[in-house]
């Protein structure tokens, strides 16, 4: 003899009312465990209710729940031949002890219930999902036996931590690695070069591979080929292929935090800075110390900014280069939307850079102008040696410069002061060639025969990255940073007698 089903406004309640004739029917007996995809998935899992697994931790999960005792009611008792999993996974709450709700049966759940496949809050032998409050419509009592003391449920741990950005990205790049797939340039990502963009997505990837993706033409922006210095744009598709992502090392990094290296490398960071900020910061590179690796380059400013990278993975990021001898200001990003204006800043040549050198004689004419075409000699090399070309040559760029000659050793040696408008590889020394004045220790660019350099000068080059005036990233307003001259240009200055607080009269020159 059975019931109506129960009315779909809400589970337990019929069209008389709750525990209306028609709001229940009585309890089938059971003649063995059930057997749906929820119980056999609930004893794989050990008896454990799966809908309240923790998708990050198994805190919450390796917590034991508090097994309901017998319950009681209008049917007859009885010993039921549900498996112990089964039992475990009963109802938490509802009316108080000793109470058996009316319309229930002995397994506490609302009789005729049915069941939408996907939602687990109304599935067999799943908790209500406020165990604490009573049920609004009939649900199920906790059903204990008169006399038997309720037992307060243990209290919950608290959730564990969730992951870090970084470690968000790397998952979700391992994940991701083994098939095609489309990535979506975000808003602070806008102006990435295509390969850097690639870069900082995957940073299990190694650069050369992504070069060669680029090459191959497995890469493309919006459905069409790009190239390594393509730059993206906010909400363009980028289609990557299969990677394979390279592990990364098990053993302690050279630069992981705490390590010497570490600190090391922070404190030399830190000695560095001229200018500091929440976006960005000027670094005084000094002689000798490259930009960025290369063959057999191993110490290098980009390494060296591992040691800042932050708690959510950002790391410091360059904007813009200077020759491994050249020493003097260089700009780095400290977040990368703060890299994306600066490096917009410096495409639109907005930046305002003066440089120092010490060239061997005196140019006739004091203040000028070089416009020349540059190439290199051999495209094949990224150091290569830049050469005087005509326009139209195979490679040639245009390179404009001012210089004025600021101060005078005799006629063996000249202090220029030189203001380049575009930004060409070795441009400067490229140029103080052509005029026939090459900068003192060029090892590329030198070439003054029966030339002997003057008793307690270095041979080192003589070139500094003075000043440079650009705007901020954040607030557009202009950040003017002057870098102090290396120990052998210092030396240089004073064995010759020249005063670096004399004017300047490069400041007088156009910018453009």
């Amino acid at each position: 003899m059975t019931g109506k089903p129960p009315h779909r406004g809400g589970p337990g309640r019929s069209r008389t009312g709750p525990g209306g004739p028609s709001s229940g029917r009585f309890a089938r007996a059971r003649t063995g465990p059930r057997t749906t995809a929820r119980d056999a998935a609930e004893r794989a899992g050990g008896g454990r209710d799966l809908g309240d697994a923790a998708p990050w931790g198994d805190d919450e999960a390796a917590a034991p729940r508090p097994r309901p005792a017998a319950k009681t009611g209008p049917a007859p008792a009885r010993t039921s031949a549900k498996p112990p999993a089964a039992r475990a996974a009963g109802p938490r709450g509802g009316a108080p002890a000793g109470r058996q709700a009316p319309g229930k049966g002995l397994s506490g759940k609302s009789p005729a219930r049915k069941i939408s496949a996907g939602k687990s809050s109304a599935g067999i032998g799943s908790a209500p999902k406020n165990p604490g409050a009573g049920d609004r419509g009939g649900q199920a009592d906790t059903g204990r036996a008169p006399g038997r003391s309720a037992r307060p449920d243990r209290p919950r741990p608290e959730p564990a931590a969730g992951p870090t950005r970084r470690e968000l990205r790397e998952a979700t790049a391992t994940a991701f690695a083994t098939g095609v797939q489309t990535l979506e340039v975000m808003a602070d990502e806008a102006g990435m070069r295509i390969d850097r963009f690639l870069s900082a997505r995957f940073p299990q990837l190694p650069f050369a591979r992504i070069q060669s993706l680029v090459r191959k033409g497995e890469l493309r922006v919006n459905g069409k080929r790009a190239k390594a210095a393509d730059r993206v744009e906010p909400g363009a598709s980028v289609r990557v292929p299969p990677l394979k992502l390279e592990p990364r090392p098990t053993g302690p990094a050279p630069a992981h935090p705490g390590s010497a290296r570490h600190e090391s490398d922070l404190v030399f960071l830190r000695s560095l800075i001229l200018y500091e900020d929440q976006d960005m910061m000027v670094l005084n590179k000094p002689f000798g110390l490259a930009v960025q690796g290369g063959s057999g380059t191993t110490r290098h400013v980009d390494g060296l900014l591992e040691a800042m990278r932050g708690e959510d993975g950002q790391k410091p990021r360059l904007v813009h280069r200077l020759d491994k001898d050249t020493a003097g200001c260089l700009i780095v990003a400290k977040t990368r939307l703060a890299a994306a204006t600066l490096a917009k800043t410096f495409r639109s040549r907005a930046a305002r850079k003066i440089y120092w050198a010490l060239a061997a004689g005196v140019p006739r004419v004091r203040q000028g102008r070089i416009s020349t075409y540059l190439a290199k000699e051999e495209s094949g090399e990224a150091d290569a040696r830049m050469r005087v070309a005509k326009h139209g040559d195979e490679g040639a760029s245009h390179a404009l410069t001012y210089y004025a000659v600021v101060d005078q050793a005799g006629q063996k040696l000249s202090w220029l002061s030189l203001k380049p408008v575009t930004g060409r590889t070795h441009q400067l020394r490229a140029h103080a060639a052509h005029i026939g004045h090459p900068l003192i220790g060029d090892p590329k660019y030198f070439d003054i025969e029966n030339w002997e350099l003057p008793g307690g000068l270095q041979n080192r080059l003589h070139l500094l990255a003075r000043r440079i005036v650009i705007p901020h990233p954040r607030t557009a307003k202009p950040i003017d940073v002057t870098a102090p001259l290396p120990p052998h240009m210092a030396q240089s200055w004073n064995l010759l007698g020249l005063d670096a607080s004399r004017y300047d009269p490069i400041v007088e020159a156009p910018e453009s």
